[in-house]
Formats: C-alpha cells, structure tokens, sequence
C-alpha cells in the first residue's frame, strides 16, 4: 500500500449512494430478476433460508458495480445481468458463512439466518450459493470472467482464514490488516467492476482501471465499518454494537489505539483481545479509549485515502453520468454512518 496521502476532495453537498442508484435502476432490475430465480430450488428450505438474507434490505452494491462499469465502458449487452448476480450470489455465501463463524446475531437489523435456521442449513445453503454462482459464470462462457470470479472467492476465503488466525492476537499489524480487508472485503469489488470491463471487450489497461477502483473502494467501505464499530456518533448499522471487540478482531481503531495507549491501557487491551474483558462496561471503557485517541476519525482519514485512489483510477474515462456516479458512491462509502 502506498504510504502516501492522497487527500479526498468531497463535494460541498452530503455525498450519497443515489446517482449511483439511478444510473444502475434498470441494470439491477434485470440483475435481482436473475437472483430470484436462481434461488429457487425443490428444496424447500434452500429459498427460504436464502431469502431471509438476499431480502433482508442489502444495498447489493457489489453487484452494482457491475451494473455501474458496464456503463462506465458503454456496454449495452445484457451479459452483465447474470454476472452481477453472480458476484451477489459469492457475497451472500460468504456472509452466510462469516455469521456461523462469529456466531453473529444479528445483520441488517435481522436475526441473523443461522440463529433462525440453525448453523448446518447455513452453511449448506451458503455452498449452494457459491454453486449457482458458478453456474451463471460457466453459462456466460467466457474464461477470463471465470479466472477473475474464480480467483476472488479462492482470496476472499484466504482472508477469512488469515482473519481468524489474527483473531485475538494483539500484535496484529496495520499492514496485515489492511492485507485481510484487501482479501476478505476488497477482492470481490474489484472483480466485480473489472468483469464490466471484460464484457464490454475494454483494453487490458482500462480492466486494470476498474479494478483499481473496486479494490479501493473496498478497502475503503471496510475501513469506515471498522470504524463505526467503535464510533459512538454512528447511527444503525444493523449489527449489534462492539460485535468486533467481543470476537476480539483487530481492527485499524483499536490496532491504532493499542499502539498510542499508556502501559495501563495497552494491559486493558491485551486482557480485551484476549477475551478477559469484554462485557458492557469493558467494551464502554474500550470506546472511551479509543475516543481519547481519536482513531475513529484516523480510520476514516485512512479510508479518504482510498477512497481517493478509486477516484483517480477511472479518471480516464469519458465525463459523464456513469463517472460521476461511480466517484458520488466512493465519496459516500467514506461519509456514511450506516
């Protein structure tokens, strides 16, 4: 990662998620008419336990950058609409997944689907998923979608694993940190706005462009999740609150805050990581601490920094609608509260 800042130049309005919205409406149409029907399944359970999830009111905005790259590039084919589900169908397995792992309770406000169904349908519907997202690649035909679809979710598991094996270790570095986040989180958005580029038949230079906007763009929305784990200024995030400090995960605010403690704090988090505190009052006291050293705002600082980057790389491309909605999301995904 480069250590250089590049500052984010935001917009005198409140940035928002809604010319990117409008831009992808008729695209993601096509695109959840596709999801819908391949959920189904004669196992009744299978739609079920997928739509709990798959409805649970996800702005899919993974898919949408696929929707959103193909009009970046000027495609007007529809080959698109089958890879962006896809790319749905890979996040909503891995989440399916990631909440057994944690033994999560909650996302999106909702229960979460292994506390309703149980951890083994979770997870055996989750692996239907990652098939019918494979499917849809095998129809479309082409190879170099199936190689970068592909080798996402082979890095996305890798850093799911590399996440859990620096679960509860205090000594977890920012440059590994952002290493997990670039796997587990980044991975899929870059494929996901690279493919656009591939159907659209791009260059291999303009490929590259909309990848570097996706895997940007990823560090960058994870960092700002991270973030308001601790932030007490966030308003919902359909998660419960300090989920992070109890699973004992180092994430940029407390690996910042352990880092710029005094002996006595850096002992609280120790004991915390390690999972000797962590009720109410210690995740109230980590907050506390966390406020003192402001790494809150130094994590959305970090992400401006992205964010910036997923800016500059489609820089390229011709003005327009498609550019400025794509660069209006980036600037949101660093603003948002939720």
């Amino acid at each position: 990662m480069s250590a250089d800042v590049i500052p984010l130049r935001l917009r005198a309005s409140e940035p928002s998620l809604n010319p990117m919205l409008a831009l992808t409406a008729a695209g993601m149409n096509s695109v959840n008419a596709v999801i819908l029907d391949r959920m189904q399944s004669e196992v009744p359970l299978i739609p079920a336990l997928a739509g709990h999830l798959i409805a649970g009111g996800g702005k899919r905005l993974r898919p949408m950058l696929t929707v959103a790259g193909a009009e970046l590039c000027g495609y007007h084919g529809s080959r698109h609409h089958k890879l962006a589900a896809a790319v749905e169908f890979i996040h909503t397995a891995t989440l399916l997944h990631d909440d057994v792992v944690d033994g999560s309770e909650l996302r999106r406000g909702k229960a979460t689907a292994n506390i309703v169904f149980g951890n083994p349908a979770t997870v055996l519907v989750g692996d239907f998923l990652f098939t019918r997202a494979f499917e849809l690649m095998v129809e479309d035909g082409s190879l170099r979608v199936l190689k970068i679809l592909s080798r996402a979710s082979s890095v996305i598991a890798e850093g799911e694993v590399d996440q859990l094996t620096a679960q509860r270790h205090i000594e977890t570095s920012e440059e590994r940190y952002l290493s997990i986040i670039g796997a587990k989180t980044a991975a899929l958005f870059a494929a996901a706005t690279r493919i656009a580029a591939v159907v659209a038949e791009k260059s291999e230079a303009e490929e590259r462009a909309l990848e570097a906007y996706g895997r940007n763009l990823g560090i960058a929305f994870q960092l700002v999740d991270d973030a308001m784990d601790y932030d007490s200024a966030s308003g919902e995030m359909g998660k419960e609150k300090g989920d992070d400090f109890r699973e004992g995960k180092m994430t940029l605010p407390v690996i910042l805050a352990y880092a710029r403690g005094s002996e006595e704090e850096r002992s609280f988090w120790r004991d915390a990581i390690a999972g000797f505190a962590n009720g109410d009052d210690d995740l109230a006291h980590a907050v506390t601490l966390i406020e003192r050293h402001d790494t809150v705002s130094a994590t959305r600082e970090r992400a401006r920094h992205f964010a910036a980057r997923a800016i500059d790389a489609i820089a390229a491309f011709p003005a327009g609608a498609a550019r400025d909605a794509m660069s209006e999301a980036a600037e949101f995904a660093v603003s948002r509260r939720f």
